[in-house]
């Protein structure tokens, strides 16, 4: 009895298990053909959502080809009646705009890399330093994040006045070269860093600033090319603080340009639509080399 019985067992376990196996072999089949409308509704959004993004951008460009006064007439037409090739080549002729976007290139590289070192730095200092008021430091840095930079506009203009800096490359570079963002962003990836490889390099004989220049800048990439990048588009779309500190045509920045072009030359829209393009193609070019590194390190360092 007791044979037959743990056969019977063993043959209601096999078909069980049996019966088990075939069902999870249905379920994605079943799971699939529920769930494709869901699937279909979510592509509609997306295309939705991509077509509203990209559209303002397809007709700037799109505009850089009509004529003087076309780009805003009545009714709403989307191509140019005749396209008008040679805007392009006369935005990228003209002298002050080839000025304009050079030094703000220049700008920016500056800017970009005061910021990483200065931040970084002090990233470090944060992450691995112990020193006095330590916390009460490290709260007024965080709480400077939530001050929005219209608020303290009136007062930087004065202590930029007073320094003698208006009218000069410094004042565009300097008064915002320490974020507290982009230290915040940095410790985030510097803490996940082992303090077994910063003792290793103790016992080596390195101290904290050959530290700092051997270990953890080599590591650094990922919140690097973030930052380094927030940094450069920052500085490159500023528009408010150069008008109010740079005075020289021949310093204009590259918004800034854009800006006296439409005040002054109000009836070609569609240069200043090409000028636009012109402008937008470095920050567009560089997203789309580091979009994946982008992504990915923010997922990797801002979410320690």
């Amino acid at each position: 009895m007791s044979v037959m019985s743990t056969s019977t067992g063993v043959s209601t376990a096999m078909e069980t298990s049996d019966s088990t196996k075939k069902e999870q072999a249905a379920a994605p089949q079943f799971h699939r053909k529920q769930w494709w409308p869901v699937i279909l509704i979510k592509g509609l959004f997306g295309a939705i959502f991509i077509f509203a993004a990209l559209f303002p951008l397809l007709w700037m460009v799109i505009a850089g080809f009509k004529a003087k006064t076309e780009v805003v007439q009545t009714p709403f037409q989307f191509f140019p009646e005749v396209w008008h090739w040679e805007n392009y080549a006369r935005i990228a002729q003209d002298p002050t705009f080839i000025r304009a976007l050079l030094w703000t290139l220049l700008g920016a590289l500056l800017f970009m890399t005061a910021s990483l070192t200065v931040n970084s730095l002090a990233a470090y200092a944060f992450a691995r330093l112990e020193f006095r008021f330590k916390k009460i430091l490290w709260v007024v840095m965080i709480t400077t994040m939530f001050i929005p930079g219209m608020t303290i506009l009136l007062t930087s203009f004065i202590v930029v006045t007073k320094l003698r800096m208006l009218d000069t490359l410094a004042v565009l570079v300097i008064p915002g070269i320490a974020n507290a963002g982009m230290i915040f962003f940095i410790r985030q990836f510097y803490l996940s860093i082992p303090s077994s490889l910063e003792e290793a390099a103790m016992l080596d004989g390195c101290g904290r600033f050959q530290i700092f220049v051997r270990l953890f800048l080599p590591l650094s990439k990922p919140p690097f090319v973030v930052m380094g990048i927030t940094s450069f588009l920052g500085y490159w779309n500023a528009y408010v603080w150069p008008i109010l500190t740079i005075t020289s045509p021949e310093k204009y920045q590259l918004q800034q340009y854009l800006a006296t072009f439409r005040s002054e030359r109000t009836s070609e829209l569609g240069l200043l639509m090409a000028g636009s393009v012109l402008s937008a193609a470095p920050v567009i070019i560089i997203f789309l080399i580091f979009q994946r590194q982008i992504i990915g390190n923010i997922k990797m360092s801002g979410l320690k």
